[in-house]
């Protein structure tokens, strides 16, 4: 496909423009690693919000949620809004505890919170782990994502899409590495505006062409069971339904995957770059009001113009619209996550695809700059750093770690076949993990033997599910997610026996955390006697009946009933209502 004059005028001169963004920061970014990593730690509330929300908008995203409507409707997407109670729980009990610890990395707070030998190998090992393994693995599946809209949408082979994203990722490398974190943070907001728009502007050109005639049309074409916002559950999943969810798979989801498991964006407790964001805030107010709007915007103002796009792709290319032809058709049926960009190519006038395709450019440029700079701030301070590998030229080091980084990325690009491979291995690696991570804030007694064995027990309780659990027991095991739960569950009676096996921290280093960081929970003969956190649950449940009322209330405003909108407007009312008050009268800030 071949794009107009000025579709190639808005491409080119908004890339231009990230370039200027990173020359205009890169002598603050220059200064120290805390300039490049944390961009001086005076980030406003409002920009460490809004690059959060960028960064989890990658070219993947809009993608994945077409496969995920068009397998289970509108309720598939359970699958990532169930991760709002974690997030929200990241929002007041740990954004203020991150940004009072002082630190550089996430990883440092291993050597403030633990002792001895077993903390410094475990953050040496983390480094490299989380640094180079994970962050190439998810900067390789967010390539692969792009690389399907660039063949899908130019009609280019694999090894031209290979080198069109080596060059867009030369883009990240260079404003990413003059400015740091800061230049990041910045084109971050401009990149989200423009992501917004373009998604927003493809639902309203879609959703009211000819072919589909308006969201009423839109209704009567599919069948309803597409527009529930909740799955429908059934024992087994055996009925057939394509839409259905089994209960223990519902349960994994819904009450277990918040809290149990490792994922970017959603760390139990925090961590990884909504860590760094936090870290890099101004203050601990401006901390706690950016977790919180990237939670809203996050659930609540980006997943609607994907949904609306993902239901045109099923009435128009899974067999619904009986002009569309048997090949486009079957290539979605392979391939759904594919419909959204066929929807974009079928329906975008000259200037708006150039538009459209700057959006994905920039989600992806958000998410690429993004963990290209976490994973360096990793490899530098939490391994070069403890080693005494560093010399004067800390910040010459850290930009040359973020091009190797990129390379490494690329590199597993290619190696890679299959994005929801990448998904499944992580969430089931990291299965059991997230409550350590929880609890190493609120309990004296987690110790870095603790975080070791929940590292490591995951790996070795997925392979005894996989290998000689799952083939002995019928298929409900595996349609109730059995090998996800039975790895949580080896997970957490490791780590728990680790933790009584073996000694706790020295009463020192738990002496200083506590005076630093000024925790609440069980910390012993150093708790504070401030030590109420009543308040911080009121905060946690009301906003997160705030955040999936006002979800809902949009969602029922595009498809549902007037009773519908008016009970969840009075959910979001009366819970924003409760939120405001605990807040004030608790007075967080």
């Amino acid at each position: 496909m071949e794009l107009a004059l000025l579709d190639w005028v808005i491409v080119i001169g908004v890339l231009i423009g990230f370039l200027i963004i990173g020359l205009r920061y890169r002598k603050a970014g220059s200064k120290s690693l805390e300039s490049f990593f944390l961009g001086g730690r005076n980030l406003p509330w409002y920009i460490a919000g809004t690059s959060m929300v960028a960064t989890t908008f990658a070219a993947d995203t809009p993608l994945a949620v077409t496969e995920l409507v068009q397998k289970n409707g509108i309720s598939g997407n359970w699958l990532w809004w169930c991760f709002l109670t974690g997030g929200i729980l990241t929002t007041f009990f740990f954004a203020p505890l991150w940004r009072r610890a002082g630190i550089l990395t996430e990883l440092e707070l291993i050597s403030i919170r633990y002792s001895g030998k077993p903390a410094f190998w475990l953050r040496i090992a983390k480094s490299i782990y989380m640094g180079v393994f994970l962050n190439a693995m998810i900067i390789g599946w967010v390539n692969l994502a792009y690389i399907s809209l660039l063949q899908v949408f130019f009609d280019v082979s694999f090894n031209e899409a290979i080198a069109i994203t080596f060059f867009t990722m030369l883009i990240a490398v260079t404003y990413s590495s003059l400015s740091g974190l800061l230049g990041v943070a910045i084109t971050d907001v401009f990149q989200f505006v423009i992501a917004m728009v373009g998604c927003i502007v493809l639902a309203i050109v879609v959703v009211n062409s000819p072919e589909i005639g308006g969201i009423s049309n839109l209704r009567a074409n599919l069948p309803n069971e597409y527009f529930s916002f909740f799955p429908s559950l059934q024992s087994n999943n055996v009925t057939g339904s394509n839409l259905a969810l089994s209960v223990g798979a519902f349960l994994s989801f819904f009450a277990v995957q918040w809290w149990a498991s490792w994922y970017p964006g959603s760390e139990p407790g925090g961590g990884g770059y909504i860590a760094q964001r936090i870290m890099s805030t101004r203050s601990e107010k401006d901390s706690v009001l950016a977790t919180l709007f990237f939670q809203v915007a996050h659930y609540s103002i980006r997943p609607w113009p994907w949904i609306i796009v993902a239901l045109c792709a099923v009435y128009l290319y899974g067999g619904f619209y009986a002009e569309t032809s048997p090949e486009l058709i079957a290539e979605f049926t392979e391939n759904p996550r594919l419909g959204y960009v066929f929807a974009m190519k079928q329906f975008l006038p000259t200037g708006l695809k150039g538009l459209l395709l700057v959006a994905f450019i920039a989600a992806y440029l958000s998410t690429i700059s993004t963990q290209l700079n976490w994973g360096a701030s990793f490899v530098v301070n939490d391994f070069a750093k403890p080693l005494n590998l560093l010399n004067k030229n800390e910040v010459l080091i850290s930009r040359i770690v973020t091009l190797l980084l990129m390379l490494i990325g690329l590199f597993v690009t290619t190696v890679i076949s299959s994005i929801s491979g990448v998904w499944e291995f992580i969430l089931n690696c990291g299965a059991g993990l997230g409550m350590v991570l929880i609890l190493r804030w609120y309990w004296w007694r987690v110790n870095a033997w603790s975080e070791i064995t929940a590292m490591l027990a995951p790996f070795l309780g997925y392979f005894i599910s996989l290998n000689y659990i799952e083939p002995n027991i019928s298929i409900a095991y595996s349609n109730n997610n059995g090998t996800f739960l039975f790895t949580v569950l080896f997970t957490t009676v490791s780590w728990l026996a680790a933790t009584y096996l073996t000694k706790p921290t020295e009463k020192s280093v738990l002496e200083s955390f506590c005076f630093k960081v000024k925790p609440k929970g069980n910390w012993g003969e150093f708790g504070s006697s401030d030590n109420k956190l009543g308040y911080l649950f009121i905060n946690w449940i009301s906003a997160v009946v705030f955040v999936y009322a006002s979800l809902f209330s949009v969602g029922y405003m595009l498809f549902g009933t007037a009773n519908n909108i008016l009970i969840c407007l009075g959910l979001m009312i009366t819970s924003g209502f409760i939120l405001f008050r605990s807040i004030s009268k608790n007075k967080l800030f």
